[in-house]
């Protein structure tokens, strides 16, 4: 396979750095942005102190090293209380495909690339990321100097199988060839209620690349699931809100702002806890599904990566209490404190106040709430039954 395939799509090469760099310090919305953050400095002046920072980065992985990780860490050290990351079940010296529940659109991939580079991984991540959050140049140029690689959203049925193959087929080239990590989500978007489940659609499209059987095509990602617990969502009252304008109007649609709004949100909110966990990788077991028909192969994939998944949860108090709180029930209080409880409550009542709609349905938004919170004990539950 030749690279320059890709082109349209990948994460920028070593030598593009530098142009990219000019890209980004030429555009009038960066410039604005940065502004923002940094209102007392000259913009003449700005643009020489970041490329002084920027001498020597050549890659990608050297933006993540040299800017990524620290922002990601301070990201996480003001606004969270610590993260966990428990990788046992894969080694150091590989490369794999990483298929994930979504919690948050810009930080899910970000706080794995960080632990990965803690925990001694030789690289990070190439990231899956939708064409739909790139509202600006800018922005795409960025993201792509930091190892993402973009899908293309809202397109036609022919182009979708084009889009489809092409990805496919980069991150064959991306596994194979440049021996680099790929983190994707299990579904399109993030599941507004916090149920996870795999789409077949992802498997059918990473199934469309590579040579030899369904199976082998599968095998040559080295697929591992992958979960991501956070105590807190911080667009929990942004997705509640969300479903209740859809409720309400079913022609309503998110608009770019929302799409920033939720960014915003989920860097800036409060996280609590934070912990990852990797499962048996898938290659350990799909040998055994060699015979079965694709339709039925797809989905008994699908259905033990969400296994999996659902399995590795790191459950909180909050998930408890809204499981009780939601089923009138209390299943288990044992759990939880009296403490704990206020805490949650208290917590729910101010990302009620957040909600900006008019006429905010209080007791379907408090519903929404506590079913993404409770969902995850119901999943994993469920995987804990004989």
């Amino acid at each position: 396979m030749d690279i320059h395939e890709f082109d349209e799509i990948r994460p920028f090469e070593k030598g593009e750095m530098k142009d990219a760099l000019n890209q980004l310090l030429g555009d009038r919305h960066f410039d604005k942005m940065m502004h923002g953050f940094i209102p007392w400095l000259p913009k003449g002046l700005r643009n020489r102190i970041i490329r002084t920072l920027f001498l020597g980065v050549e890659t990608p992985l050297d933006f993540q090293v040299r800017f990524m990780k620290h922002v990601v860490r301070y990201i996480l050290r003001k606004h969270a209380r610590g993260y966990t990351f428990y990788h046992d079940t894969i080694s150091s010296h590989g490369n794999y495909l990483f298929i994930s529940n979504h919690r948050d659109i810009v930080l899910d991939s970000a706080i794995l690339d960080l632990m990965l580079f803690e925990a001694g991984f030789p690289t990070t991540c190439e990231i899956a990321l939708g064409d739909n959050l790139l509202i600006y140049p800018w922005i795409k140029t960025l993201v792509r100097m930091n190892k993402a690689f973009i899908v293309r959203r809202g397109l036609k049925v022919k182009e979708i199988l084009e889009s489809s193959l092409l990805m496919s087929r980069y991150m064959h080239y991306a596994i194979g060839c440049k021996k680099e990590n790929i983190w994707i989500a299990q579904r399109e978007g993030r599941a507004k209620d916090s149920s996870d489940n795999t789409q077949d659609s992802v498997l059918k499209m990473l199934a469309l690349g590579g040579e030899g059987t369904t199976v082998e095509r599968l095998k040559s990602l080295n697929i591992v699931p992958l979960t991501i617990s956070y105590e807190y969502d911080p667009c929990d009252y942004l997705k509640a809100q969300e479903l209740q304008q859809k409720r309400d109007n079913p022609a309503w649609k998110k608009s770019k702002q929302d799409d920033l709004d939720n960014m915003k949100t989920g860097i800036l909110g409060f996280k609590g806890h934070v912990h990852y966990r990797t499962g048996t990788p898938v290659n350990q077991w799909i040998d055994e599904l060699e015979d079965m028909p694709k339709t039925e192969l797809f989905k008994e994939i699908a259905r033990r990566l969400d296994q999996s998944i659902h399995g590795g949860y790191m459950l909180y108090p909050g998930n408890f209490i809204a499981y009780d709180e939601l089923h009138g029930t209390n299943t288990y209080n044992r759990r939880y404190s009296r403490h704990d409880k206020e805490v949650f409550d208290s917590y729910v009542s101010k990302q009620l106040a957040k909600v900006t709609i008019p006429d905010p349905d209080e007791a379907f938004l408090r519903e929404r709430i506590l079913t993404m919170y409770a969902n995850p004990v119901m999943n994993k539950m469920q995987t804990q039954k004989p």
